[in-house]
């Protein structure tokens, strides 16, 4: 059964937010300081998905996601701070996959998400909902081959991106030999060295950030400010240590590429910009994963 939920946990962690594609459960800390700046971001995550087997080799899966996240705006600004000390983002995960045939399977999922500074009671405004489809061809336990693989292949909807379409997302992982392995794609690319059975060392370029409504409106510049958001673009060096053959310890110390931390109004213009001087970015955790 290990084997088969490895195809569903590939659909059913894939996410903006940087998940990997195997996690059953994941708790992770992350942080930014701002460059030249009392301001700080932080981030405390949580995680799960629970598959469920049906007859002939399918699955249904239901899982969570939680985001709570901590600006710390200590520097002065034109508006009232308190509107967007913490955010929270909470997903819901709901998905199905099949065997199509031998070599393909395939999985859709649809994601129910709240994400608001919850100040209030919540609203219509608060929620959102995005989903996907995935075919993944799943060869990592292929016997008769030299450089196993796995490769990912959909469409996925983002109502926080304000792009109106589904976006094509492909990700390609390669073992290359024992030690060495990569992965190609988004939100996460990396090539991983492998030390020893319990040490793993790592190169990664990957995305993160948020989209968050503002339930208390802020007013900047005399203009209304509804939603926040956060994109990042991080490269850097990441390390794990496994504690047994599913738990992992793990620890990722980067720089930004690009920061964008902004206000938005209604329509998801930018109004105002809290940051976007590159920094140090670091998150580390601990995942069960099969």
């Amino acid at each position: 059964m290990i084997k088969r939920v490895s195809l569903l946990l590939c659909i059913s962690a894939i996410g903006f937010l940087n998940a990997q594609l195997t996690d059953l459960a994941r708790i992770e800390y992350s942080f930014i300081p701002k460059k030249k700046s009392d301001d700080e971001y932080t981030r405390i995550r949580a995680l799960f998905n629970y598959p469920i087997e049906l007859k002939d080799d399918k699955y249904i899966f239901v899982g969570a996601e939680y985001n709570n996240i901590f600006l710390n705006l200590n520097d002065n600004y034109p508006f009232d701070k308190s509107l967007l000390e913490t955010l929270t983002i909470l997903d819901i995960n709901l998905g199905y996959t099949y065997k199509m045939n031998k070599n393909w399977r395939a999985g859709f999922k649809l994601t129910p998400r709240l994400a608001s500074t919850l100040t209030g009671k919540i609203t219509k405004d608060d929620l959102f909902l995005n989903g996907g489809m995935f075919f993944v061809k799943d060869r990592t336990e292929a016997t008769n081959l030299k450089r196993p693989y796995r490769l990912i292949l959909g469409l996925t909807y983002n109502t926080t991106t304000g792009i109106p379409f589904p976006l094509p997302f492909v990700s390609y992982f390669r073992q290359v030999n024992e030690s060495w392995s990569f992965n190609a794609g988004v939100p996460k690319s990396n090539i991983k060295y492998s030390l020893n059975e319990k040490n793993a060392l790592q190169a990664f370029v990957g995305i993160d950030g948020y989209f968050a409504n503002l339930q208390k409106s802020a007013i900047v510049f005399d203009q209304e400010v509804d939603h926040i958001s956060l994109s990042v673009v991080v490269a850097g060096l990441g390390y794990e240590y496994l504690l047994s053959k599913h738990l992992v310890l793990y620890a990722y110390y980067g720089y930004t590429l690009r920061m964008n931390n902004v206000l938005r109004d209604k329509d998801r213009e930018n109004v105002f910009t809290l940051d976007n001087v590159n920094a140090q970015y670091l998150r580390t955790g601990i995942k069960f994963k099969i």
